[in-house]
């Protein structure tokens, strides 16, 4: 059987894999994406049905393409979504092929690039994109056992409260999908309980202009990469019904029932820190930090935007957080199902290549991995705040198709004995 060769393969077929196309074919690397399934098919299938963007339309795009009918103000909902990337890569004749899978990549035993397996044959390739993205394995904390008399699952799986049996939802993460759940939850009739961990809460909007506006002005977007360890920030921010700044004390005031981190489960009981308290603290904290600096930066540049002095009043502590609940008997509260809004996990193990530490994370600098020929892409931090958005990773994408193609460069240089030798 005949093997296909290409110069540059690009695995996955969502945001970051089309803009890493793009940049390819702007520098005019032949390449090729192949995608297991459909093209941004972790939109449409593995996402909550009324989940839309958490920014909105005129910022959370590609430069080369606005969103169809939908207002620069909105927030997209997913399928929307989906339906940009499939036609951004229409329009910049992407050459991506759905239904292949990527089963294996291993360096060339004889020469340059790469041997990679899929599920429609052999493919050599002298570089090798990983755009798969940060959204790869689901993680639910091994704190609940399996035989547990309650439903599990993790916020990948979620589609809508009829989903749910009936009953009272222990929603576990207070991120931004954790939130939205189980607000949508509340919102429901479901008797809701939010185990909130340590987190960031920046205003949707604050005097005229947009979170993300703020973050593009305040240089926030551009912050680098911090240390080891410090790379995971929750944040808690919705563009749900138009978009709005989430508010624990708001959700408590309505009747959801804050509780701290999740620590521990023992008959039927889940245990729980007692921080809440602490975490909302810390949260308004932040908050009124980026009010701050939005309202320094109106000074220093003399912007006429309007005053908003009711976005620093905060209510009360909820009685849930100042006397925090530390224990709760899941059936007694009759708590038919724990979602764990928990994040995610890398997942290469198809990638068999010297380019991870001891953990399986990836070890590059700004997407270059320390393997040659292997690259990394859409991940967060990669190089900066922004890498894993949609914009971010667009950015990205430039940065490494011009080290492929200063690495093209180098490799096709011929010294003069060898133009000699060539010649004759």
């Amino acid at each position: 059987m005949s093997i296909e060769k290409v110069e540059a393969l690009v695995v996955g077929a969502g945001q970051a894999g089309i803009a890493m196309s793009e940049h390819l074919s702007a520098a005019n690397v032949p390449h090729l994406v192949l995608e297991r399934s459909r093209i941004a098919e972790r939109w449409r299938s593995e996402r909550w049905d009324s989940l839309v963007a958490n920014g909105p339309a005129w910022h959370d795009r590609f430069p080369g393409l606005e969103f169809e009918n939908a207002s620069p103000d909105a927030f997209v909902p997913k399928e929307q979504v989906a339906d940009y990337f499939v036609a951004y890569a229409e329009q910049i004749k992407a050459p991506i092929r759905c239904g292949v899978e990527v089963r294996e990549v291993r360096r060339n035993d004889e020469g340059p690039g790469f041997r990679v397996e899929t599920s429609d044959g052999i493919i050599e390739a002298n570089h090798v994109i990983a755009a798969t993205g940060p959204f790869q394995k689901p993680i639910i904390p091994p704190i609940v056992p399996g035989e547990a008399s309650v439903r599990q699952l993790h916020s990948n799986a979620y589609r809508n409260p009829e989903q749910l049996p009936e009953g009272a939802v222990l929603v576990v993460g207070a991120g931004s999908s954790g939130v939205q759940i189980a607000d949508e939850l509340r919102r429901a009739g479901r008797q809701v309980y939010l185990s909130v961990g340590p987190h960031d809460r920046p205003p949707r909007r604050y005097r005229a202009r947009d979170n993300v506006w703020w973050l593009g002005v305040l240089g926030k977007w551009d912050m680098a990469t911090p240390g080891p360890g410090t790379e995971h920030v929750t944040i808690s921010v919705s563009g749900a019904r138009g978009g709005h700044t989430i508010d624990f004390r708001d959700l408590a005031a309505q009747g959801m029932t804050l509780v701290g981190r999740t620590e521990s489960y023992a008959n039927g009981v889940m245990h729980f820190a007692p921080d809440v308290a602490q975490n909302i603290t810390k949260g308004d904290e932040n908050y009124l930090s980026v009010l701050d600096e939005a309202d320094a930066y109106i000074a220093r540049n003399g912007l006429d935007l309007p005053e908003e002095p009711e976005a620093r009043v905060l209510g009360p502590m909820p009685d849930c957080a100042s006397n925090p609940l530390l224990e709760l008997d899941l059936a007694k509260a009759g708590v038919s199902t724990v979602l764990w809004a928990t994040g995610y996990a890398v997942d290469y193990c198809w990638l068999k290549v010297d380019a991870f530490d001891d953990a399986g994370k990836p070890l590059h600098q700004r997407g270059v991995s320390k393997e040659p020929g292997i690259y990394f892409l859409g991940l967060p931090w990669l190089s900066r705040r922004g890498s894993s958005f949609i914009w971010g990773v667009w950015h990205d994408a430039k940065f490494l198709a011009d080290q492929i193609s200063i690495q093209r460069g180098y490799q096709a240089y011929r010294g003069s004995a060898e133009r000699h030798t060539a010649a004759a």
